[in-house]
């Protein structure tokens, strides 16, 4: 049934996309604060982020993508969370959870993905209620879906439902749905202190039908190799766990955002003086200090972000030749390593935060919408540290 579809710009390098996620950095700056206005990704933003072809990422090659490698797409969300970690945060969401959407049959994914390749599908996992509905083919979906990331640029949507009938209450069987634009509503009701702009808004599905192979078990996608006899992508990157795929995301946001508020950081510097002093900030002993630990934690976190995606990589090949290496502790090592990407970031921007003045708080500066920012992303249901330092010794020594 695979047919395969030309990407839009043949030709196109990892270097030439991250150039442009470069390019468009310092236009999504600008307009940060239209963008929480908004309460979603500006259109304009959308468009150049279309014509980029940063949703085509990872997108396979068979199915019009540009099937780039993770460490690729690392860099260039840094690039544009940095621009605005609200763009970002949608961007990277979306076009990561593309990788989701590999583990489905070719069936689906082909009709999916239609005759250009246009694909823009988020993710909501996290608290449940939806339902499916099982009837003769496949499933009725019925419920609702918060903080959809990407909701507005969608073409597609996937969500983890319950299953009627198939056990106690908040034990039911789940599975992760994929449902076609047509099939559900958009509620506009995210209203959080930040990331405004991502527009991570409800979705709202009222009885509609999908076939049986648009639903799969949920924890095999997330955190297991894709079976031999499921993989038809060539690209190696596709068997593995999705579930590191949403950690890059979430940790290249955390980054990017770091090197924002470093970039503003330096502003304040270069503009400011020491309080109840004439010096200027830049030239005083402990503001440079400051300047380089933030420099040497984003530095670091970025680094590990991007090799710890060349790690992902590397496992992928390794289970082509030698099923069952890319096992369970692998995977969650690389979990930590994102986890503690995101930790660097918040010492950093805490670093900056709390050095930077009292003034650089107001209301519609820079500084103040970062703090806001990274403050929610802090709150995302996969970051508790100490759970996943906890998971990785257990699984280690045996001991679940």
């Amino acid at each position: 049934m695979l047919t395969e579809i030309s990407a839009p710009r043949p030709g196109l390098t990892p270097a030439a996309m991250l150039a442009d996620a470069v390019a468009l950095r310092s236009l999504l700056r600008e307009r940060q604060a239209e963008t929480e206005a908004a309460n979603r990704m500006l259109p304009e933003a959308n468009a150049r982020v279309l014509d980029a072809g940063f949703y085509r990422l990872l997108q396979p090659a068979e199915f019009g993508g540009y099937d780039f490698d993770l460490p690729t797409f690392a860099r260039v969300m840094v690039e544009i969370a940095s621009g605005c970690p609200s763009t970002g945060w949608g961007v990277a969401f979306t076009a990561g959870h593309i990788h989701v959407l590999g583990k489905y049959a070719d069936r689906v994914q082909t009709e999916v993905y239609g005759p250009d390749g246009d694909c823009r599908a988020p993710l909501v996992e996290g608290q449940i209620n939806a339902w499916a509905r099982p009837v003769e083919g496949g499933y009725v979906i019925d419920g609702t879906f918060d903080n959809s990331s990407g909701i507005d640029v969608s073409t597609h949507f996937m969500g983890f439902v319950r299953v009627e009938g198939t056990g106690q209450p908040g034990l039911e069987q789940q599975l992760l749905v994929v449902l076609d634009r047509s099939q559900y509503d958009i509620e506009r009701n995210w209203d959080m202190l930040g990331m405004q702009g991502t527009g991570s808004h409800r979705t709202v599905v009222v009885d509609q039908f999908i076939a049986a192979d648009r639903a799969l078990d949920p924890m095999a996608v997330m955190g297991e190799v894709t079976p031999v006899e499921e993989r038809f992508l060539a690209n190696p990157m596709h068997i593995g766990p999705s579930f590191n795929i949403l950690m890059t995301e979430i940790s290249s946001v955390a980054v990017g955002m770091g090197f924002g508020v470093l970039d503003a950081y330096e502003q304040t510097l270069r503009n400011g003086v020491i309080p109840r002093g004439t010096t200027k900030r830049i030239d005083d002993r402990g503001y440079q200090v400051y300047y380089g630990e933030a420099v040497a934690l984003l530095e670091t976190a970025r680094a590990a972000l991007v090799g710890g995606a060349g790690q992902y990589m590397e496992a992928c090949e390794r289970e082509l030749t030698h099923p069952g290496m890319f096992d369970a502790e692998t995977s969650w090592r690389l979990g930590v390593i994102s986890q503690r990407c995101i930790k660097l970031a918040d010492e950093a921007t805490t670093i900056m935060f709390r050095t930077a003045g009292t003034s650089s708080m107001k209301p519609d500066t820079q500084m103040n919408r970062y703090f806001r920012d990274m403050s929610t992303l802090l709150t995302h249901i996969t970051l508790f540290y100490d759970r996943w330092a906890e998971r990785l010794t257990k699984l280690r020594f045996g001991l679940e």
